[in-house]
């Protein structure tokens, strides 16, 4: 099993001056410790207060992703880098694939395409980006988006003609590293139109659960799923996900499993006896990467913790 790391919040002491320096240390602190992978968000404004203080009020810090996992490659050497998740409706498609592109090329092949159809309507209104009403537009887009990304990725130069977008020569040099191209890796757990676009275009699916440890920990006053609520739910969205694939005749072990959930290591808190078995549980579901967002991150102890006492227990779990 993989562990990554999902950075969402930069309202740390001393931010937003020490922005770039803190980050620096977490990502380096991540890629010498065994973690797989590091993720930041794709928005533009904080999420806001009824997300608690995991990530703040909606004028809190937040960085442009691209800009940032750009920023952490070239300070890293392996850990893998995406957003968690893309909103297609913020670039065009075609600069969308040449940003993924470069950025692929000069981390040495390091990058995911992560994405999903894109929900935070108040930041795009608030910058001005147009922003569709329903969600069959935005999951059209969405999908446009992947055959434009498959399109430029096998080397095509034909014109490219859909519902919403029009390439007329979508030239992609140099293409990326990484073979056949960056993993592209769909989130959401949507039972009918997400899981179905993962089997048909995904390497991965990434989806999000709730803290094992009560919710209150991190400021959100919401009802923690049980255990056996939270394993119910996840094998259901499996079993529809292999439903998916079989449908489409695609072989479900193709797709990469990976799962976010939040983690304070803290005393009172979570513990690291804890973490591992919760990554038992969800390897025995058939997860294989499991990315963490830790709230306390930027005190850099956790990030240690998990890479002298998580990783080695956990990274031959699953291979067995």
């Amino acid at each position: 099993m993989k562990i990554g790391l999902h950075i969402g919040k930069f309202d740390w002491p001393g931010s937003p001056d020490n922005i770039g320096e803190k980050l620096a240390e977490i990502a380096k602190t991540a890629d010498r410790n065994g973690f797989y992978s590091i993720w930041v968000m794709d928005h533009l404004f904080q999420l806001g207060t009824n997300f608690g203080i995991i990530h703040g009020p909606v004028e809190a810090p937040m960085l442009e992703g691209y800009s940032t996992i750009s920023y952490l490659a070239a300070v890293t050497k392996q850990i893998k880098l995406g957003l968690l998740v893309t909103c297609p409706l913020y670039r065009h498609p075609g600069l969308l694939v040449k940003v993924i592109s470069t950025i692929d090329v000069l981390s040495g092949g390091r990058t995911y395409l992560g994405i999903g159809a894109g929900w935070y309507e108040r930041e795009a209104e608030g910058l001005g980006i147009p922003f569709p009403s329903t969600w069959t537009e935005r999951f059209e887009r969405l999908e446009e988006t992947l055959q434009i990304a498959k399109h430029m990725w096998r080397g095509d130069r034909s014109p490219f003609e859909g519902k919403y977008y029009r390439l007329e020569e979508p030239i992609n040099s140099p293409q990326p590293l990484s073979k056949p191209h960056p993993p592209i890796l769909i989130g959401g757990g949507g039972e009918k139109k997400t899981l179905r676009l993962v089997a048909k275009w995904g390497d991965a699916w990434n989806f999000v659960i709730n803290s094992p440890s009560p919710l209150e920990e991190f400021g959100v006053k919401a009802r923690s799923q049980s255990r056996e609520e939270r394993l119910e739910m996840l094998r259901r969205k499996l079993g529809i996900l292999k439903r998916h694939c079989n449908n489409v005749g695609r072989p479900y072990e193709d797709i990469e499993k990976t799962i976010v959930t939040y983690i304070k290591l803290a005393s009172g808190a979570t513990d690291t006896a804890e973490v591992i078995e919760l990554c038992r549980e969800l390897a025995d579901l058939g997860f294989q990467h499991v990315i963490f967002n830790m709230p306390n991150v930027h005190e850099i102890e956790p990030l240690k913790i998990i890479g002298s006492e998580v990783i080695p227990q956990v990274e031959a779990i699953g291979d067995i």
